[in-house]
């Protein structure tokens, strides 16, 4: 990488350009962007070569712009799509969006403490325009209060850092805000009933953690729905997992949780993959009002 910067500064002092040098470490939605105007080349039966040709660039500027490595800007990005004879206005539109955005995300104040993914992750919800969450073990992490919190990284966790536990805790209590504001996506949070009656923490902060459940799902734009024991033909998930729609269906990501991190996949087959997933267990799932009540009679339970 160290090359790769010192080349592209001996570069602009040559152009006299002011160009920045290449990201070392761009985030997924800088990615993202990058990808969509690959694919968008290849679709078009372009080589990056020729590509770069067309805007008058180098093929490394080219590479570096289509992995997120360097920024586009949106007159740039619209001369690209003209280039590759793309006719879809909305989602041109969408991705020079994306290439002009200028404000400042709150998650960056996390970065350089926590890993990316989780910064990437608060960025993609802020951004969706809806979503839909898969949960069968844990309540969704837009959905916990603190002291489950609490529970949960530090039975995954016992020798975390008092000041990094601080951290992670108030992250996450951040991203909750994004169903509160102005103009919140809308959001499912599909629960299996297993990850309701698991005892994560106290009975305290067991019926805390309904109770919030409940007050949220009162939210403009916010569905809980149960996936009951006794719900037949639910076969199961091994993981959990959000389906985020983008502005264009183009741009809509499915997000993986695993045991070491997080993944973004956005290839159509993955994103048809997972857009089929939800419904079939959905198929399985009470309605909002059922899964309210039968929510309350737990938290009665306890």
């Amino acid at each position: 990488m160290g090359r790769v910067v010192a080349w592209w500064r001996r570069r602009c002092r040559v152009t006299g350009s002011t160009c920045m040098p290449p990201r070392s470490n761009p985030t997924a939605r800088q990615e993202r962007l990058g990808a969509e105007l690959r694919k968008m080349r290849e679709r078009a039966g372009m080589t990056a070569r020729e590509a770069a040709g067309r805007l008058g660039v180098s093929p490394m500027q080219m590479s570096h712009m289509e992995v997120g490595r360097i920024g586009v800007s949106g007159e740039r990005l619209r001369t690209l799509a003209d280039h590759y004879c793309c006719a879809d206005r909305a989602l041109v539109d969408a991705l020079a969006a994306m290439a002009t955005e200028r404000v400042r995300g709150w998650w960056e104040d996390y970065r350089g403490t926590l890993a990316p993914m989780s910064l990437d992750l608060a960025a993609m919800e802020w951004h969706s325009r809806s979503m839909r969450s898969l949960q069968v073990v844990h309540i969704p992490g837009l959905l916990q209060v603190e002291p489950y919190m609490r529970a949960l990284f530090t039975y995954a966790r016992s020798n975390h850092a008092s000041d990094h536990l601080e951290a992670v805790i108030d992250f996450r209590l951040r991203r909750r805000n994004v169903l509160e504001r102005d103009d919140p996506p809308g959001f499912t949070a599909i629960i299996h009933e297993a990850a309701l009656l698991m005892r994560v923490g106290d009975r305290k902060a067991a019926r805390e953690q309904l109770e919030h459940i409940l007050e949220t799902s009162e939210l403009p734009g916010v569905t809980v729905r149960v996936v009951p024991f006794s719900a037949e033909g639910f076969a199961g998930m091994g993981y959990a997992m959000t389906y985020a729609a983008g502005p264009v269906p183009q741009l809509d990501t499915a997000q993986i949780d695993h045991f070491h991190g997080i993944d973004f996949l956005h290839a159509e087959a993955q994103l048809e993959h997972y857009r089929a997933l939800l419904r079939t267990v959905e198929s399985s799932a009470m309605s909002a009002e059922e899964s309210r009540a039968f929510i309350h009679r737990i938290a009665q339970e306890l």
